[in-house]
């Protein structure tokens, strides 16, 4: 059965959906030889030859794909893209390869916000779990400078008119703090640019502090360190895959841990140098 070309590339981890469309738009996909056009469909053989930039892609049939996840905590100062011109870190350099595909991020986090950041091998997964059709809630802990009255709760989950369009916090509770530094939790069913800083600098506070800590069901594991990754079990994974109304998987292959290895090495290695001595 024949699919739309950029649904196949993002099943592969190419990129999203929308991705793919702006690279067979630029005239960077060819299939058997054969620049493709937007709306192209493709029927996946073991002789079909589809290239992007010219690197062959390497197709498996559906049934043996397998979905996989990574859960990654981001550290302030990294950035969400592939590369950056000023040679800032970015999320993807402590990331494991991977052979004949990509780590698609779910949704960004802006340089200053750190905190919960999903990664996976399906585009069009990380494209439904992004989507606002799907509603899907992500939840922060904030610290805000100012004072956040009853008032303004009320217009922050009441709805907000931003410069593009209303906006609101879903839920906002307050979590403790000393003078005008106090934490919430907020919930959003959607990920626009920016939208909690700029909420709350709506209502004339400002945010001092922002760590992503939930994503749907998925949440920041306590004992993570900044800068470590973890990857999703195949529970995890179906749970999020049935909240889009993709299809469950039966296998997924998982990776152990990893909490820094290099460090964990040195310590043990240091500590067994005390013992014997």
């Amino acid at each position: 059965m024949s699919e739309k070309l950029q649904k196949v590339l993002a099943r592969t981890g190419q990129g999203s959906r929308r991705e793919i469309e702006s690279f067979i738009k630029q005239g960077r996909v060819s299939v058997n030889g054969e620049l493709s056009s937007l709306g192209s469909r493709v029927e996946v053989t073991h002789t079909t030859k589809i290239r992007v930039d010219g690197h062959i892609i390497t197709i498996k049939p559906i049934q043996n794909e397998s979905c996989r996840m990574l859960l990654y905590y981001k550290r302030e100062g990294e950035l969400c893209s592939y590369r950056d011109p000023k040679r800032r870190p970015t999320v993807f350099e402590g990331l494991p390869n991977l052979n004949n595909s990509r780590w698609v991020a779910v949704g960004r986090l802006d340089i200053n916000t750190s905190g919960l950041l999903l990664f996976t091998t399906d585009g069009e997964l990380a494209n439904r779990l992004m989507h606002p059709s799907f509603a899907i809630q992500r939840e922060y802990a904030v610290r805000i400078f100012g004072v956040v009255n009853e008032n303004k709760q009320r217009q922050l989950t009441f709805g907000m008119k931003l410069t593009d369009r209303l906006a609101a916090f879903q839920d906002f509770k307050f979590q403790g703090g000393e003078g005008l530094n106090q934490w919430y939790t907020v919930t959003l069913k959607e990920g626009r640019n920016r939208q909690v800083r700029r909420l709350c600098e709506a209502v004339g506070v400002q945010v001092s502090r922002l760590i992503r800590v939930r994503y749907g069901g998925v949440s920041l594991p306590k004992g993570l360190p900044r800068g470590a990754w973890i990857e999703l079990s195949p529970e995890q994974i179906n749970n999020l895959r049935e909240k889009v109304h993709l299809p469950l998987q039966s296998v997924t292959r998982v990776l152990r841990k990893r909490h820094r290895l290099k460090t964990t090495k040195i310590r043990r290695a240091i500590k067994r140098i005390h013992q014997k001595s």
